[in-house]
């Protein structure tokens, strides 16, 4: 027997005729915007933790903004069933918090005179090709490529991938660096793919309308049927 899933089935009532009242809805957790934005919350916590000043503004900041982008990606796909304009209202609101969070990794490089890398760097093609799914996989690849930039270093007796660009501070491998760009890579994907939602979307809403249209055409097919 097929088991049902908590966010997905039990949220889906029977359906009357070719078309139901309440469409499928609230299956948020097999959406890769979702999996993606739930992973940089969990990684943005623990960053903020150890690299943000607590007691800053942009600590409290990057965590909202990364729990935003999670719970309205969620809150979206849930309230889908009765509104396609809240759902659209949802997903760009988590769009436009993780845009914000985008600029605070980009501001801790650039203040901190650290390099942000272009996409196809050798150090984020490795991270793309691992798919990191969760915190524990994502600080794995942040482990090996410390251990890998180190050895390299006394290898060459230069600085790498993940050094510090000022030369007033001391040249050493630097994990905030492979977090933040990390974490960068992960945004511009996510970001990328709720744009794609957004526009896949409206074209749902714009070809069927939404729960008044729905309803309508219920009673229109009652009637007809009488």
């Amino acid at each position: 027997m097929e088991k049902r899933g908590k966010d997905t089935d039990e949220h889906r009532p029977a359906r009357t005729g070719d078309e139901g009242l309440i469409p499928k809805h609230g299956g948020f957790r097999k959406l890769k915007t979702f999996q993606l934005a739930e992973v940089i919350y969990d990684v943005t916590v623990r960053f903020c933790d150890k690299y943000i000043d607590p007691r800053s503004r942009t600590h409290d900041q990057m965590v909202q903004a990364a729990r935003s982008g999670r719970q309205n990606i969620a809150e979206g796909s849930v309230d889908s069933a009765t509104s396609k304009k809240m759902e659209m209202k949802l997903t760009g609101v988590a769009k436009g918090s993780l845009e914000e969070l985008r600029l605070d990794y980009e501001d801790f490089l650039r203040q901190r005179s650290l390099p942000q890398w272009e996409p196809d760097h050798p150090v984020l093609e490795r991270f793309k090709a691992r798919r990191c799914a969760n915190l524990e996989e994502f600080r794995a690849w942040v482990g090996e490529e410390v251990k890998r930039e180190k050895k390299d270093t006394d290898e060459q007796g230069q600085a790498g991938a993940g050094k510090n660009t000022n030369p007033g501070l001391r040249e050493s491998p630097c994990p905030s660096v492979f977090v933040a760009n990390g974490v960068l890579s992960l945004l511009n994907l996510c970001i990328y793919l709720l744009g794609r939602q957004l526009k896949a979307q409206a074209d749902v809403f714009e070809k069927e309308g939404g729960f008044t249209e729905r309803l309508y055409r219920q009673r229109s097919r009652r009637r007809q049927s009488r």
